[in-house]
């Protein structure tokens, strides 16, 4: 690891690259917090009393939100050293906060917006000033400074909004808040006289940011899965249930071999190739935010399909079934080119068919949907096998 743990932050070239159990438990958190965003999305498309899409506005800020406190987390560990023990004491305030977060989701919206927003605040700024304390100034003043002039400008609307009396005043300032932070972190925190700087630049750990990714997605999987044994454990264990039940299962297999399929793996080997690793790994988080919420959003599918397989469908239903693994295949599309510079027809095959045959699956049962988008699925990954067959190995080459 570093030289001395208590005098050294940044990571040494030498240092070990696989995550740290501490950060594993972290994620233990977020696998929590992943189910509180489902089981709300859920209630928002079964009794209707806050109305899907506001519902799903309001999951998707709550979602970016606490994605934002891991990021940053992740960033932080891919370019400073985990081991130190101002890092861990920065992990260990982190699950606490996540922790608070996760558990005021059900009713972040209502009256714990209040203490979701002000964790998420004191978090995201207090881990700063911590670091910029405990590690006297190091490693630099400027990207601590950097970081808070951006969240000083979020944090009023985030406040704000907390204490407002109206859903759709919170709405408003949260996302304004959402985008200046994401803003932020997209562009590296340009700043008036000091400019912009990702975190960690080219000394970023390529092959940890890589697999933390990689973890994170699999922690989206398996709150799906989480999910698809909810639903069928509370059901009646019909026929058409354990249909969907056995469908569900196949579909998340689809989810997972369609990202480790290649692009998924090397990961590592496109940060390390890179001209530019710091933008590419910051692209590269936007493409799995997309591809999480995706997953995240197809798990609600299973449990409206699970629990009602026949009959009407809702139209605002398809948002799920096929919305979901379209959400998930669109970021995977974007991870595809960051990673290879190029996209494969059969995703955007993929992306077409699920719009395409959308005004069709209107007239479908639940379970008959939740069937096309698996078979959609399915097409793409069959795509993927035939072409790994002509292929025996692919070389990263990031387009920038």
């Amino acid at each position: 690891m570093s030289e001395n743990h208590a005098g050294r932050l940044v990571r040494s070239e030498a240092s070990f690259q696989r995550a740290t159990f501490l950060e594993l438990f972290l994620d233990l958190v977020f696998v929590f917090a992943l189910t509180r965003i489902s089981a709300r999305v859920i209630v928002d498309f079964t009794d209707g009393q806050r109305g899907v899409y506001a519902g799903l506005g309001q999951a998707l800020l709550l979602f970016l939100a606490l994605w934002a406190v891991w990021s940053l987390t992740v960033w932080s560990t891919s370019w400073l050293d985990p081991e130190a023990p101002i890092v861990q004491t920065v992990i260990v305030i982190t699950m606490i906060g996540a922790m608070t977060m996760a558990v005021a989701v059900p009713d972040g919206f209502g009256a714990r917006a209040g203490l979701f927003a002000v964790t998420y605040v004191s978090l995201q700024i207090g881990r700063v000033v911590y670091f910029h304390i405990a590690g006297h100034g190091r490693p630099d003043p400027r990207q601590t400074t950097r970081v808070l002039v951006w969240f000083g400008l979020s944090a009023p609307l985030w406040i704000i909004g907390g204490l407002a009396s109206t859903g759709t005043v919170r709405g408003t300032l949260w996302t304004l808040a959402a985008l200046i932070d994401y803003a932020g972190f997209f562009l590296g925190w340009p700043t008036p006289r000091i400019g912009a700087q990702r975190i960690g630049g080219q000394m970023i750990a390529a092959e940890h940011l890589a697999e933390r990714y990689q973890q994170f997605f699999l922690i989206a999987i398996g709150e799906a899965v989480f999910v698809i044994g909810v639903a069928y454990s509370g059901s009646g264990f019909h026929a058409d249930q354990t249909g969907g039940f056995l469908l569900a299962l196949t579909t998340t297999v689809l989810l997972w071999r369609i990202y480790f399929h290649i692009a998924g793996r090397v990961l590592d080997a496109a940060i390390g190739r890179a001209r530019d690793a710091a933008r590419l790994a910051t692209d590269m988080a936007f493409a799995h935010t997309a591809m999480v919420a995706g997953v995240v959003l197809t798990g609600v599918g299973f449990e409206l399909f699970i629990t009602e397989p026949l009959g009407h469908l809702p139209a605002a239903w398809l948002i799920a079934i096929f919305g979901g693994p379209g959400l998930f295949l669109a970021g995977r599309s974007t991870l595809e080119y960051q990673v290879f510079g190029r996209v494969s027809r059969s995703r955007i095959a993929g992306l077409l068919a699920l719009g395409l045959l959308t005004p069709v699956a209107l007239h479908l049962q639940p379970l008959t949907a939740g069937a096309v988008a698996a078979v959609v699925l399915l097409g793409v990954a069959g795509a993927d096998t035939r072409r790994s067959r002509h292929r025996s190995t692919e070389t990263p080459t990031p387009p920038f």
